[in-house]
């Protein structure tokens, strides 16, 4: 495995950031994971105006992006894979312990690793957390993720691969590490980016491709749709077959299965939809 750490690649052995980098004391970082197939990054561009908007977000400086796709073109040559993850880190890089930040440069990391696919369905289940959609965080794809782990953990736990939040207002939000669409009365919709909800790469690609709705939806919505779906990088669009305790059936349903080949077919067609 060769990892690419602040200009060049490196074996990992001695790829090392510092135990002062912002991004590890206080969690001072961005992040992006694309899906990599047959040694393609997908959905690229897409992705790294994600992470300028999350880095700005967050006030660091904007990260050069002409790096960063050499970064991610260089480990994903150096990493043959069939199927797998690239992660791309970047951080508030050395500062004093505390919030402040100090006066070093960020720290960029690239990394791969292979991965199996998913299924076409899985289950999941709610959490009673919620996602502040006012927060300072709200939108940004951060590496403050221990409320992720905590609410992933606790699916785990009851053999389901995600868990859905609601958000302070009791809407329907999103995932630990997705979106969530829903079936009613036959049309596909899932919650704006105003209930607080990332804004998802697939997600915005179903919603182009499928003319999905973006729609306020109480978290009981669940209880009435007649499909649930997600998606992720590495979902893509993944069925769901029970929520807590409420099988749906079949899984995946039409609508559910109509996006899954669009989806499909649109990606292969495009690597990097713009």
């Amino acid at each position: 495995m060769k990892i690419w750490l602040d200009g060049r690649l490196r074996d990992p052995d001695s790829a090392y950031v510092s135990v002062l980098d912002h991004g590890l004391t206080v969690g001072d970082g961005v992040f992006e994971t694309l899906q990599v197939a047959d040694g393609t990054a997908f959905a690229l561009t897409r992705h790294l105006r994600r992470l300028t908007r999350s880095a700005t977000g967050l006030g660091l400086p904007e990260p050069d992006l002409d790096e960063v796709r050499r970064a991610c073109e260089a480990v994903v040559a150096a990493n043959p894979m069939e199927f797998g993850r690239l992660r791309i880190t970047y951080t508030g890089g050395v500062s004093p312990l505390g919030s402040a930040r100090g006066e070093e440069r960020p720290t960029l990391v690239v990394a791969a690793g292979e991965t199996s696919r998913r299924p076409d369905s899985t289950t999941v289940i709610t959490v009673p957390w919620t996602r502040n959609e006012r927060g300072a965080l709200t939108g940004l794809k951060t590496t403050s993720y221990a409320e992720n782990v905590v609410a992933l953990a606790r699916a785990r736990q009851q053999a389901a691969t995600e868990a859905l939040f609601a958000n302070t207002a009791g809407a329907l939000c999103e995932g630990t590490g997705s979106n969530v669409f829903v079936v009613l009365d036959g049309a596909l919709h899932t919650p704006p980016l105003s209930s607080g909800c990332l804004a998802g790469i697939t997600r915005e690609l179903v919603l182009e491709w499928t003319g999905a709705h973006e729609t306020d939806l109480p978290l009981d919505a669940l209880d009435r749709a007649e499909e649930v779906f997600l998606t992720s990088t590495l979902r893509d669009v993944q069925a769901i077959a029970r929520v807590d305790e409420r099988a749906l059936a079949p899984s995946p349903g039409p609508v559910t299965a109509k996006a899954m080949r669009t989806f499909a077919e649109r990606a292969a067609a495009d690597r990097d939809p713009r």
